[in-house]
């Protein structure tokens, strides 16, 4: 008989901002998001979901009143969060930014342009794993290269939106906002090019890892 396959992970998006709140976690949820897909698809054999977890609070987790609590948090961000992101390793299931309502408004088109630069930041640090630089694939490498020049021009929107010296128009906002949705989907396409090509080549790797390794009689 053909296994029942699991059912995917899902995370509880509402609990999660909450704990974060609870803990004044200093990484927003979109970038925390980011920066575990990144971390899933590094080639640093050093990374680990819990180490990831702990430099969200600056390397050590916040004070717990309990070891219930511990468990919550881990459990939560760890088993519910990491793992559910572990899916978007197949390219029939790509990795989506998150997409808040923001008013067509200065402040609105400032906040989306922080939040999708704190995406990319986020992922950028979860693939480098605290290392200065990460042996990529060539798809990879290319694709993180298009990334930092999407990133130049979101910062770019976020410091003028934020600038309340500069002129800005209506349908100069209206214009600016589905130029960052056309960057949103650009940004996407960039993200799932390097955790699909990474990881592809650990598999690659593990492969002959396996293959050439002695066999004991």
């Amino acid at each position: 008989m053909p296994q029942a396959r699991k059912p995917p992970v899902v995370a509880d998006e509402k609990k999660i901002r909450a704990l974060l709140v609870t803990y004044a976690c200093p990484v927003p949820f979109h970038e925390i998001r980011t920066r575990f897909l990144g971390n899933i698809a590094t080639p640093a054999m050093s990374a680990s979901p819990i180490s990831v977890v702990k430099n969200l609070w600056g390397g050590e987790l916040p004070e717990f009143e309990s070891l219930d609590a511990v468990n919550e948090l881990i459990g939560v961000l760890v088993n519910g969060l990491w793992n559910s992101l572990t899916r978007h390793q197949k390219r029939s299931d790509p990795f989506r930014l998150v997409r808040p309502t923001v008013t067509p408004t200065r402040d609105g088109l400032a906040q989306l342009a922080l939040i999708r630069r704190q995406e990319i930041d986020g992922f950028f640090e979860g693939l480098f794993a605290g290392e200065e630089e990460a042996d990529l694939p060539a798809k990879a490498s290319a694709a993180l290269d298009t990334l930092g020049e999407v990133r130049a021009m979101i910062a770019g929107v976020h410091e003028v939106a934020s600038d309340a010296s500069k002129p800005a128009d209506l349908s100069d906002i209206v214009t600016t906002m589905k130029h960052l949705r056309e960057l949103t989907r650009i940004t996407e396409i960039e993200i799932n090019r390097v955790v699909l090509d990474c990881t592809r080549a650990r598999r690659q790797m593990l492969g002959s890892i396996g293959t050439t390794r002695p066999t004991h009689h």
